[in-house]
């Protein structure tokens, strides 16, 4: 009976503590872009550093950015703002260089051909390697990067 009444108050007390612990593996939520880091947040702490910079520490710096980007009453909300538009400005960007890169993949696609003589010239001209075998990726880049100063 001793032994009964032992296992049971063990019970009691482990079945508790089981629940109580967390799951194996988890342990204590790493903190943000510790080891990894979601898309999105890179360019985030780069438009905080931007806006840091651009905000100063002087009470001029600082009161004239507030006005260039504040929209409450006390402009307190400048910050914030500040890094908002510098993040969706290199969205933007980035979705650009995407799009031009798209658009020069067709270009260099359609340059390139399928018979074996306009392969061969597509690769003499645009290839920089020994096996001219970067021809694709060197027309891409080529066309992309002039495309993107053509918008600028």
């Amino acid at each position: 009976m001793k032994k009964i009444l032992a296992f049971t108050a063990l019970l009691c007390l482990a079945v508790p503590a089981a629940y109580a612990a967390p799951p194996a593996g988890t342990g204590k939520p790493e903190k943000p872009g510790a080891s990894t880091s979601a898309p999105g947040q890179s360019a985030e702490k780069n438009a905080a550093k931007k806006c840091k910079a651009e905000r100063g520490t002087t009470p001029e710096t600082i009161a004239a950015f507030k006005e260039k980007y504040g929209t409450n009453v006390t402009k307190a909300n400048a910050f914030g703002k500040c890094v908002s538009a510098k993040v969706k400005a290199q969205q933007e960007a980035s979705a650009q260089q995407e799009q031009a890169e798209k658009n020069a993949a067709k270009k260099c696609k359609a340059e390139r051909g399928s018979t074996p003589e306009t392969i061969a010239a597509f690769k003499e001209k645009y290839g920089t390697n020994v096996t001219k075998a970067n021809a694709f990726g060197k027309c891409v880049s080529k066309l992309a990067s002039q495309q993107g100063d053509e918008d600028d």
